[in-house]
């Protein structure tokens, strides 16, 4: 039976894109998104759990439902994000409780749950999704950039806690990416970011599934509590 990987947001691009290489490397996925995806849109062994990850109160029941499919998952991948623009000060609380509860407590409460069959295990792996934001900011991505600054650490203390039972936790950090998240900044914006990398263009989704895969694969067992960057070097 091949290794059993759970990856959250894989009705997005990034996600999908996920998804795909994951199962083209042999695993059995189990995805998880608030949209339905078709398994058969993915292939192989995919299976979709439909769950809201931002209804904090209802994590348990999700994490209870995953269980239930794949009782010993190898591997989690917290990709499901959402970057809500705005300057601070004209945010509404809604909005930024939004951004935190989905990119930062979410991922943290359902590691929470489903590390927990990894350890009994004494074998795992933990990938979070997060972004060159936290480190370099952005005009109007203050909250999001927050969050995934807050994830990257989490990353990194979460490492010590786990690795003495053999379970590696690593976060990728992608560049902009064409997506559906990053459309809302505008021609403008991108064009900026895309100028700003040494390629003179974006990463590609594939690509940041590429970094996921590798992290994910047994000659990654010596790498726990680190950030890998894949941003077409924009952030150079």
């Amino acid at each position: 039976m091949s290794d059993a990987v759970v990856v959250t947001g894989t009705s997005g691009g990034l996600g999908r894109a996920i998804a795909l290489r994951l199962v083209k490397d042999g695993y059995t996925v189990v995805g998880l998104s608030r949209r339905e995806v078709d398994p058969s849109e993915i292939g192989g062994s995919y299976t979709h759990v439909r769950a809201d990850l931002q209804d904090i109160d209802g994590l348990p029941a999700v994490a209870k439902q995953v269980l239930a499919v794949q009782p010993r998952p190898y591997g989690l991948v917290n990709n499901a994000a959402s970057g809500l623009d705005g300057l601070l000060p004209t945010m509404h609380n809604s909005q930024i409780r939004s951004v935190i509860e989905l990119d930062l407590l979410s991922p943290i409460l359902l590691t929470k749950y489903l590390c927990r069959p990894m350890l009994s295990a004494g074998r795992g792996r933990i990938v979070n999704v997060s972004s060159i934001v936290g480190r370099t900011g952005f005009r109007g991505l203050s909250v999001y950039a927050a969050a995934k600054a807050g994830l990257e650490g989490f990353t990194r203390s979460l490492s010590r806690d786990l690795g003495p039972r053999g379970v590696t936790v690593n976060a990728v950090a992608p560049g902009f990416l064409e997506t559906d998240m990053t459309s809302v900044l505008g021609s403008d914006n991108m064009e900026r970011v895309r100028r700003r990398s040494p390629l003179g263009r974006f990463a590609t989704t594939d690509e940041v599934a590429a970094a996921v895969a590798n992290l994910l694969a047994p000659e990654a067992a010596g790498i726990t509590g680190s950030t890998v960057t894949v941003d077409a070097g924009s952030s150079v």
